[in-house]
């Protein structure tokens, strides 16, 4: 079998446009699916484009490319919210979206703007506060803002405003830079976070060893990223791998030197040089 994190590494660290989002989503599954056949399922992929053409024409303009992408995916094939179960983990490993045909807001959009793409048209990831949308830019510069989760409904500005206010009240109002787009690294992070929250969030004293790998992948994904170099050493060192939680907690304080929890960690790196020293 090939080093998961290898083969995910390959995926990501290329320019962004080189970037094969679906097959980069895949990789972030190896660890619980070692046989995994990611080839077989990005030609699940095309074949839903294949379906999704046929219906369009050939004259298909924008408006009749959604509906047939809406068609196709959310009524012929049945996908769907998972709104019973939204923290399995299953919702954010995109094999498993395709074989349930269920998944969250983030995995659904990531589907269609796979199958979008492979009938010519685009369409961006955004991170809006709560809810990951998708988004159409036109040649005028007209935007579309479109929900996966929601059977591809189209979003108007009130739409988003009341979205906003459905998970945050009066709080928070719809901004500008909530729609702006998501790169394709961001969308992978993304899908890390989730996994991660949801990992974390386990009543069962926490599955350590499914976080780490996610941790791991995320730290791939953006070596700088201070939070989650020093959130890798906190796994680490509650797996007792003293020496590896040392090295991430000292590279989280020349990534973050001034951190309000520096203070801390450099107690922690001190009892675990004790503890090492001890070892050996």
């Amino acid at each position: 079998m090939s080093d998961p994190y290898l083969v995910f590494r390959q995926a990501v660290e290329r320019p962004e446009e080189q970037i094969d989002l679906a097959r980069a989503a895949l990789t972030v599954a190896l660890d619980d699916y070692p046989n995994l056949d990611i080839s077989s399922y990005l030609a699940r992929l095309d074949d839903l484009a294949v379906a999704v053409a046929a219906r369009i024409g050939p004259d298909g303009d924008t408006a009749r490319t959604i509906a047939a992408l809406n068609i196709v995916l959310f009524k012929e094939q049945g996908f769907r919210a998972n709104r019973d179960n939204y923290f399995d983990p299953k919702n954010s490993f995109l094999n498993e979206v395709l074989d349930r045909k269920t998944g969250i807001p983030i995995t659904l959009s990531l589907v269609y703007m796979e199958v979008a793409q492979r009938v010519g048209l685009s369409f961006d990831g955004v991170g809006f506060p709560g809810h990951f949308l998708l988004k159409h830019v036109a040649a005028n510069g007209a935007e579309i803002v479109l929900d996966a989760f929601n059977q591809g409904e189209i979003k108007s500005r009130d739409d988003l405003a009341k979205l906003l206010a459905a998970q945050y009240g009066n709080k928070v109002t719809l901004r500008p830079e909530f729609l702006e787009t998501a790169s394709k690294k961001q969308i992978l992070k993304r899908m890390l976070n989730n996994l991660k929250a949801i990992y974390l969030r386990e009543d069962a004293a926490k599955d350590l060893l499914k976080v780490l790998p996610v941790l791991e992948r995320m730290v791939i994904l953006d070596p700088a990223s201070a939070e989650d170099v020093r959130d890798r050493g906190a796994v680490y060192l509650q797996l007792e791998c003293f020496k590896q939680a040392r090295e991430d907690l000292e590279r989280y304080l020349v990534l973050a030197p001034d951190a309000a929890d520096a203070g801390v960690v450099r107690e922690k790196i001190i009892d675990l040089a004790k503890q090492v020293s001890r070892m050996h």
